[in-house]
This record gives structure tokens, C-alpha cells and sequence, in this order.
């Protein structure tokens, strides 16, 4: 990581973020109607674009 730009650190680092569950209150405010998140990633089926 250390010969990696500062961008591509921070479009990886953009995507750890975005990679998260949905949150508890989301699940109490639509009574589990949202439950999955439509955009999760995992690390070894999908490969990223950055």
C-alpha cells in the first residue's frame, strides 16, 4: 500500500464505508420491511472498479 496514490486509499477507503449493514433504527422505522442492504460487498465475490 505504500506505493498507492492518495486517491485510490481513498476511493478503497470509501467503499469500506459504504460496505456496512443497515442500521437498527432504519429496521424499527419500517417494521424489518428493510432488513438487507441493497449494496453490500463481499471482498471475495465481487471485485471493485477503482
Amino acid at each position: 500500500m505504500s506505493k498507492s496514490t492518495k486517491g485510490f486509499k481513498m476511493r478503497l477507503a470509501k467503499a469500506c464505508e459504504q460496505n456496512r449493514r443497515v442500521p437498527q433504527w432504519v429496521m424499527l422505522r419500517t417494521k424489518r420491511a428493510v432488513v438487507a442492504h441493497p449494496r453490500r460487498r463481499n471482498w471475495r465475490r465481487s471485485a471493485l472498479k477503482v
